[in-house]
């Protein structure tokens, strides 16, 4: 039991290590100006790959490469992935870099209200009163900030649409790989763009690994490791906490991306946004409330008849 508990405790501190510092990912990218959206881009992906390729060479676990490519509706399936991560971080990066950070904040408050829209679409999952009620009001707040803005919230739109479709895409890979193995994976997809688009960009004069200083070089460097930590803190802390759990903590990233925007970007909020994200916040508290209560339900259920078998003879 205490054995359980400290087992859960240490996920909790992995998840939420993870979420915080995804949510503080605006710092980093903002002292990554002036380089551009597809310089961040490329670097993340290489060096991410080289970072996981020397870890995986060292825990000798590359086989599974082989594999993969044994295997082409697999392989498919993780180069669409690659493809739809990729696309989140650009679009991620370049509303950062832009200043538009409160833009990408709302994007992931989005999140999982898109999962779960996705989940009755794609999957035909079967959603309960409250969840239904929390997409709804998510989609109240979609059309009152397209309103408020004179246009769609496309950079919240385009970060939710794509992650929750990567995760879409993740559950249905199943766990055929490790997420360090399909991480791996997707950016060795990547690699060979990442690559093209930098020696582009390096003939067009727009590269700035070089010419920033050795400060600037070793935070592209450090693409990987900005990369793969939180990924790798998520997978551990997924293993040992309940899925409800995750998903609370989830929020914490959206949060202190507003926050670092807000109180360290100088990014300015007007009122009429607040109520929007106001409206969003609503959604997401039904979504979270059901969740929670779903959760304690199934586990009344699960302990009921754990105690009608062990009384019966």
């Amino acid at each position: 039991m205490l054995q359980g508990r400290s087992e859960t405790s240490r996920g909790t501190a992995y998840g939420f290590l993870a979420y915080f510092l995804w949510g503080a990912m605006p710092l980093y990218f903002d002292a990554l100006v002036p380089a551009g959206a597809w310089e961040i881009l490329a670097h993340r992906v290489l060096w991410t790959l080289v970072l996981l390729g020397v870890g995986l060479a060292l825990w000798r676990r590359l086989g599974f490469v082989g594999d993969l490519v044994r295997r082409p509706r697999r392989l498919a399936a993780v180069a669409a992935a690659g493809l739809l991560i990729a696309t989140n971080w650009t679009i991620y990066v370049a509303a950062v870099v832009s200043g538009r950070a409160t833009e990408a904040a709302l994007g992931y408050f989005l999140n999982p209200l898109v999962t779960v829209a996705l989940g009755v679409v794609v999957l035909r999952e079967r959603l309960r009163p409250t969840q239904w009620t929390a997409v709804a009001v998510g989609a109240i707040a979609c059309v009152y900030l397209a309103i408020d803005h004179g246009s769609p919230p496309w950079i919240s739109i385009g970060l939710a649409l794509s992650f929750a479709t990567y995760g879409l895409l993740k559950n249905r890979l199943g766990g055929s790989m490790t997420a360090v193995e399909s991480l791996t994976a997707e950016t060795m997809v990547l690699a060979p763009i990442a690559a093209v688009l930098l020696v582009v960009l390096t003939l067009r004069g727009s590269t700035t690994f070089t010419t920033e200083g050795g400060g600037h070089t070793a935070l592209l460097v450090l693409a990987g490791v900005v990369t793969a930590g939180p990924l790798l803190l998520f997978a551990a802390a997924a293993r040992r906490v309940p899925l409800v759990t995750i998903g609370l903590l989830q929020f914490i990233t959206p949060i202190l991306q507003l926050l670092c925007a807000v109180l360290l970007l100088d990014e300015h909020m007007p009122l009429s946004r607040w109520v929007g994200f106001g409206i969003v916040w609503i959604a997401l508290v039904l979504l979270a409330t059901d969740s929670v209560r779903h959760a304690r339900r199934s586990r009344r259920a699960r302990l009921q008849a754990a105690s009608v078998e062990a009384a019966c003879p």
